[in-house]
């Protein structure tokens, strides 16, 4: 019995050892290695314009937010034709997060736990895509990154949000009661979700579709920023 203990002891430790190199090396490898000189915006009209996004996060996940602009409120038509109007009085950003259907619409706040949505999210899950509008967000918050791109990359990046909807009879279709008040909204979304491709590795890629060099896996919040400091100049 004494020797079973000690060989899951030593397995557990070295999974603990293996898993924190990877998120090292995830964060120091940028993604991708090499990147062009050449602005993503230089050769569209408004070149030198930038657009400010803000990347906001707490302690398992990323949201992007967009600012409230009228482009982006057409791009996003859809949203609001599936009951979250976004063209509303006092909204300043609109809020985007991809991850695990269970996990995502069951657990609101940690109050919320439960063991199955958790297994879910650990193993394998349906995705979606969460909506939110919101006011003012102070950018002096550790939880908020203020992003600047050019205008191709801002919108390279609209498109990669708007790409990650589960488009159904040529829209996508919102999720009939999932939301955690009257100022968000669910939505199925592509592809699936688990622990090691989950909602901040999908925040990783969109960036990266906005010209940003991320690292090469960034599972958890603190690995995406970090990364992104890292490897661009903010």
């Amino acid at each position: 019995m004494a020797r079973i203990l000690r060989r899951a002891v030593l397995v557990f430790l070295t999974s603990v050892f293996g898993l924190t190199v990877a998120i090292g090396l995830g964060i120091l490898i940028p993604r991708p290695i090499l990147v062009s000189d050449e602005k993503p915006g230089d050769a569209v009209p408004g070149k030198g314009q930038t657009r400010r996004i803000l990347i906001l996060s707490n302690p398992i996940h990323t949201d992007i937010a967009l600012p409230a602009d009228p482009d982006v409120l057409q791009a996003f038509g859809f949203v609001s034709e599936g009951g979250l109007e976004l063209d509303y009085p006092g909204v300043h950003w609109i809020v985007f997060g991809w991850g695990g259907r269970s996990f995502y619409i069951e657990t609101p706040t940690w109050g919320h736990l439960r063991a199955g949505p958790v297994l879910d999210a650990l193993t394998w899950d349906a995705s979606v895509m969460h909506v939110r509008r919101a006011g003012a967000i102070s950018e002096n918050l550790d939880t908020v990154l203020a992003l600047d791109l050019e205008a191709a990359s801002f919108k390279r990046l609209q498109e990669a949000i708007s790409d990650s909807f589960l488009v159904e009879d040529d829209r996508p279709v919102p999720i009939i009661g999932a939301a955690y008040d009257d100022h968000d909204i669910f939505f199925p979304a592509r592809g699936g979700f688990n622990a090691f491709s989950g909602c901040n590795t999908w925040t990783a890629r969109m960036l990266r579709e906005g010209g940003y060099q991320t690292g090469l896996w960034t599972p958890l919040p603190f690995g995406l920023t970090s990364s992104l400091t890292l490897h661009n100049a903010l």
